[in-house]
């Protein structure tokens, strides 16, 4: 399988999990409302019409743009540097969890938050995808640590 391939893999799944999970949450929990699971861990059903943690609230049409402009960028990247080891994971990671979330702006106007730990912001499962993207480009790009020769 081509890397190419593997990026797109890791997205469709990353966006398909998304989007299944929101809509469970959306059926299942009302809007405002929170379950609380153990730890005071909580499922919750929140919108967030800013980007992270609420920040540029409001934003709309601009943050829609950006979001689209952010994916082509990450795209022109891939493209750069698809022969580099390891690079689709990360790729697929963060396409799909910008993805995930963009459809959720495009069609709601805002992006639906679920998972609620103590002292920390909502998120989702697009959020995750987006950091742990980031995290594994960045072990991608810099490789693994490297140890003194003998």
């Amino acid at each position: 399988m081509t890397s190419t391939a593997r990026a797109a893999l890791v997205a469709a799944v990353t966006v398909a999990a998304d989007q299944a999970v929101k809509a469970l949450v959306r059926a299942t929990i009302d809007q405002g409302d929170a379950v609380h699971l153990f730890l005071g861990i909580r499922l919750v059903n929140v919108r967030n019409r800013g980007i992270a943690f609420g920040l540029a609230s409001g934003g709309g049409v601009l943050l829609v743009i950006f979001a689209a402009a952010a994916l082509v960028a990450l795209l022109i990247f891939f493209a750069r540097h698809r022969a580099r080891p390891l690079v689709w994971l990360p790729t697929g990671l963060l396409i799909g969890g910008a993805a995930g979330n963009l459809i959720d702006r495009v069609r709601d106007h805002s992006v639906t938050d679920f998972i609620d730990l103590p002292a920390w912001p909502a998120f989702n499962l697009a959020d995750m995808a987006i950091t742990f993207g980031v995290l594994s480009l960045l072990y991608v790009l810099e490789g693994p640590p490297r140890h003194g020769r003998r």
